[in-house]
């Protein structure tokens, strides 16, 4: 009889860790508590997989032998408690795409810049002409593309959610880009345990493997010795340090392992401090890769950046109005703050995760001439922010915010939606957030 793998949420990770169960002989069943989106629905048709929305059925799921669990699940779910209690393993689609495939594993993660170094060293692969995918957070699903493609290099950017329920998973090369509060609501608002979960991308890896960092991020420091890492160590920083192997000086990118070669700072596609550590790690990942210099000065010279993060969207009026949604934590926030060159109307809010403001105070005197609160419950915004005696607007819709943002915004200011917290008290998500803003800017 077949092993019985159930899938819990039908999402991309869902859907597609349905696909390579199915294709591995699996009896194969998928369960969503919200409604199925009906390219997942008719890919899971296509395939024979039943499935059920809106609804888990206990009898279905409690007889699993292995559950794969999508990462927005959170583990205080009762059908989780119901089968943590039964013993019944629990991992994530990465995790179980990972025993089909013999590929090279470049992974990333980090509270920041995950997306961007992401997306960034899967743009050098690609110029260079290797067979690669991109995975996790952004892309297809890995399962998915296991199931349906025969890639030799997967890109992947991991959260912490994903991490969480991967055991036996190696990555070749692992990127951790730094750590900040960030989901604490999922850790018992407990950063130890937000901390342990990122370095959950280290485990398995052997002497063969790359451990690339940033190397004055003081978490990363304090911690490093807590967890056996065998992978060699390629620490990057903004200066030159006795074994950094990226840095900048002289306004000039140096990279010294495994090939030594260095660029002009000003022909990185990525402005800002943030971006200059994003591609020092995408640099030292395809250095390892063993792709030219010449093309990895190429590719960082061109890259287009990501959608929601740090978007030039238009000028209105002689204001830039810029699209950062993908700023779901306050550390995000400070890094576009850091990067505005003149004075900005924030707009703020959202699904507070247990954030601490007081990380951005000082920028946001400084650099800011107003707030817009966006979202349902706006009092922490209030109590931390309304001293500092800038003008305010509260809204409950990206239409109101960015009227407001109108109004308030004077010609040579900069307008930047950059939230600092999750999306889903008023969008579906962070992106649905980011293009509402977009569309309404460009109906001005």
């Amino acid at each position: 009889m077949a092993k019985r793998i159930v899938i819990l949420g039908a999402g991309e990770s869902g859907a597609g860790a349905a696909v390579l169960a199915k294709k591995q002989g699996f009896d194969t069943f998928v369960s969503d508590m919200s409604a199925i989106k009906d390219k997942y629905k008719a890919m899971l048709d296509e395939r024979g997989i039943e499935w059920e929305e809106s609804k888990h059925t206990e009898e279905l799921i409690l007889n699993a032998n292995e559950i794969i669990k999508s990462p927005g699940i959170p583990n205080e779910a009762p059908i989780i408690q119901k089968l943590i209690a039964l013993g019944t393993p629990i991992i994530s689609e990465i995790e179980f795409a990972g025993r089909y495939t013999n590929a090279k594993m470049i992974c990333i993660t980090g509270s920041n810049g995950k997306t961007t170094t992401t997306s960034l060293i899967y743009h050098i692969f690609k110029k260079a002409g290797l067979n690669v995918g991109l995975a996790g957070n952004i892309g297809q699903s890995l399962a998915y593309q296991v199931a349906e493609c025969n890639y030799d290099y997967y890109v992947i950017e991991l959260s912490s959610f994903q991490l969480d329920n991967m055991y036996n998973f190696r990555a070749n090369i692992a990127v951790l880009m730094n750590i900040t509060p960030d989901h604490l609501d999922r850790y018992d608002h407990d950063m130890q345990n937000y901390v342990d979960a990122k370095f959950r991308i280290l485990q398995n890896q052997t002497q063969e493997d790359a451990f690339i960092f940033w190397n004055d991020d003081p978490i990363i420091q304090k911690e490093l010795h807590k967890y056996g890492i065998h992978g060699h160590y390629y620490p990057f920083a903004e200066k030159k340090e006795e074994n950094n192997v990226a840095y900048i000086e002289n306004e000039q990118l140096y990279f010294t392992e495994p090939i030594a070669f260095n660029m002009e700072q000003e022909e990185l596609a990525l402005t800002g401090t943030h971006n200059l550590f994003n591609s020092m790690a995408a640099g030292i990942s395809a250095n390892l890769a063993g792709i030219r210099k010449e093309c990895i000065r190429e590719a960082l010279s061109d890259f287009k950046g990501v959608e929601h993060r740090l978007e030039k969207v238009c000028r209105v009026r002689g204001v830039d109005y810029i699209n950062d949604s993908k700023a779901t934590n306050v550390n995000s926030c400070w890094y576009a703050l850091q990067s505005m060159k003149t004075k900005t109307i924030l707009i703020l809010g959202g699904k507070d995760k247990g954030n601490d403001y007081s990380e951005i105070a000082d920028l946001v005197k400084e650099k800011c001439c107003g707030l817009i609160y966006l979202g349902i419950n706006n009092e922490k915004l209030h109590n931390f922010f309304d001293k500092f005696g800038l003008p305010i607007e509260d809204v409950k819709s990206m239409q109101e915010a960015v009227d407001a943002a109108y109004r308030m915004a004077k010609k040579g200011e900069t307008v930047l939606l950059s939230p600092c917290c999750a999306s889903f008290d008023l969008f579906k998500s962070y992106e649905d957030r980011g293009t509402q803003f977009k569309q309404c800017v460009r109906n001005l």
